[in-house]
């Protein structure tokens, strides 16, 4: 199935704890996102998440990062649609070198990873149909 990946920069906005720490609730904020790009893409029509099976956050986030969210559908019923989601950093400040230091990281760190479920009703699916 086709994948859609986004990437954007954590700001200082999106840091809601001491320390610059970004809410979880971002990364599935992002993940909607993804989803609603993924539905159109299948369907013609943004659809409706209507829940999650399964979050796991696995490594901290803060302001600065650089998040790439993916997402894939990966079962499609007659107006669901069952998807997974990871998101990874990218690339993080290095506060400890300048204040505009940053590592490009070789190997992303997965933040988050999600699987849900999305419904696009039939009447208003315009594609595969």
């Amino acid at each position: 199935m086709e994948k859609v990946i986004i990437r954007l920069r954590m700001g200082s906005h999106d840091a809601h704890y001491g320390g610059n720490l970004v809410d979880g609730a971002k990364m599935l904020q992002l993940f909607g996102d993804v989803a609603t790009e993924l539905l159109i893409r299948h369907d013609g029509d943004e659809g409706l998440f209507v829940a999650y099976d399964m979050v796991q956050f696995t490594a901290p986030v803060y302001a600065g990062d650089y998040i790439e969210a993916e997402g894939s559908i990966t079962s499609v019923g007659n107006s669901s649609r069952k998807m997974t989601f990871e998101a990874r950093k990218v690339v993080a400040p290095r506060p400890d070198i300048s204040a505009s230091a940053a590592d490009f990281l070789e190997t992303p760190v997965v933040v988050c990873r999600a699987t849900g479920t999305c419904v696009v009703p039939l009447k208003c699916q315009r594609k595969n149909v």
